[in-house]
């Protein structure tokens, strides 16, 4: 087991700043928001993206195009993480998340707008491969600065709960892209939906942008001042933990993506209707928006290592007899409770890994490690899952191929759990120390 950086780090003071107040949580919060609102968006419109940028006579093709457009975006991710999380640990956390909201204020804003193929011909799909890659740099350096300002502002005590925030702003917005989804697919025909629908649906997610960067604005500091030559530690003396933090990133973005990919699953590979299909995302935002305070607040009780492990073993034994039972009565009862299912084990899990590797990094390189950990995990692996799997899908006709996909994933992250250190704090009274968490 890695070494816990010393536990007289992580024993605080009963007497704990009370928080941040509800707009600097929010304007925090709202950039992982707006990612998630596009990504899902993007995602279960694929099918009309394609046909729209990328029209082809060979069935699926159109839809590989799109979803492939879609990874474009996640190869830009690892470079914004390098440069602006870096820019966070330099000159401040709220500089660097002004930075990252504004191109992604261009990135969601553009997509939409591009005239589709019929129009301007070639020129269409390389602006839209443009868009993602300037949204993925974007949303590469967004996710280290934010994150880090959470836990240095937030009381030690809470700060599982309050690194879920970021998680549950993101199924907040899965929930209402679902939501929206239905709403289009509910009200207009296939030919309004592949013509503007989509679009609609996208732009939806650009109108908080201006409201976004005002809060921004108005945020405080948590960077501490350098205290000396040592007080910037050495890539090794934290090496392992970025190496167990990817693994264990890499098994929850991969079993996310694929939660967020089920309305096109249900939908392309299942068959069933889009009124039905779009309902799948909703599921999964609500189980998320209860699932990951939830799991944030029990971490601060019990640690960070078993509300990971226990909602991750549970969802290991449950995949593939959801997936079964979603195959088999291919229903719109079936997918929602096998979404149900899934989506909460996941999700409980998601903010403890978060808040887990976080702590477990140096405060002067604590914005760009972990953005690049990030970065390099949903690049690798969350990018190109939603491909990877409509690919196997297509390949072997075997409609399980995402749930074989998702056990590995899970099986990976387990492991990688079993080498992080436990980090949260522990509480110290007035009388004596009182384990919160950790050994």
């Amino acid at each position: 087991m890695l070494p816990s950086r010393g536990r007289a780090e992580n024993r605080i003071s009963t007497t704990a700043p009370t928080g941040l107040p509800a707009r600097h949580v929010i304007a925090v919060a709202l950039g992982n928001a707006i990612e998630f609102y596009d990504f899902v968006t993007y995602a279960f419109f694929a099918a009309q993206i394609g046909r729209a940028f990328f029209p082809s006579d060979t069935p699926g093709t159109s839809l590989l195009a799109s979803l492939a457009t879609f990874g474009a975006g996640f190869l830009t991710r690892p470079l914004g993480a390098f440069v602006l999380g870096r820019l966070g640990d330099r000159i401040g956390r709220k500089p660097a998340m002004i930075a990252s909201f504004t191109l992604i204020g261009i990135g969601v804003t553009g997509l939409p707008l591009i005239p589709p193929y019929a129009s301007i011909g070639i020129a269409a799909p390389i602006l839209a491969i443009g868009f993602r890659l300037i949204q993925g740099f974007a949303l590469g350096g967004e996710v280290g600065p934010s994150t880090a300002f959470l836990m240095e502002a937030a009381p030690p005590l809470r700060r599982g709960l309050y690194i879920s925030l970021q998680a549950t702003s993101a199924d907040v917005a899965v929930m209402v892209a679902g939501v929206v989804g239905v709403g289009l697919a509910s009200a207009l025909d296939p030919a309004a939906l592949n013509s503007w629908g989509w679009r609609a649906a996208l732009l939806a997610g650009a109108v908080i942008i201006p409201f976004g960067l005002f809060l921004r604005r108005t945020l405080g500091e948590t960077l501490q001042p350098l205290r000396g030559r040592h007080d910037v530690p050495t890539t090794r003396s934290y090496g392992r933990v970025a190496a167990a933090g990817l693994a264990l990133l890499a098994s929850g973005t991969t079993t996310s993506y694929l939660l967020n990919y089920m309305t096109t699953y249900a939908n392309s590979t299942l068959g069933m209707p889009a009124r039905i299909a779009f309902g799948a995302t909703a599921i999964v935002g609500l189980c998320g928006v209860v699932c990951d305070p939830l799991g944030g607040w029990l971490s601060d009780k019990v640690g960070r290592k078993p509300v990971i492990v226990i909602p991750w073993l549970c969802l290991a034994f449950a995949v593939f007899p959801c997936f079964m039972l979603l195959e088999r009565e291919r229903s719109s009862f079936a997918l929602y409770v096998a979404c149900a299912v899934l989506a909460c084990a996941s999700t409980l899990a998601a903010s403890s890994a978060l808040i887990a590797i976080n702590e477990s990094l140096p405060h002067r390189v604590r914005s760009g490690a972990f953005g690049i950990i990030y970065a390099l995990s949903i690049s690798i692996f969350g990018g190109s899952a939603q491909f990877v799997v409509a690919w196997l899908t297509r390949l072997t006709g075997n409609p399980l191929a995402p749930a074989y996909y998702m056990i590995g994933g899970v099986i990976v992250g387990l492991i990688a759990q079993s080498l992080m250190p436990e980090s949260a704090p522990i509480k110290v009274g007035s009388d004596s120390p009182r384990r919160v968490a950790g050994s």
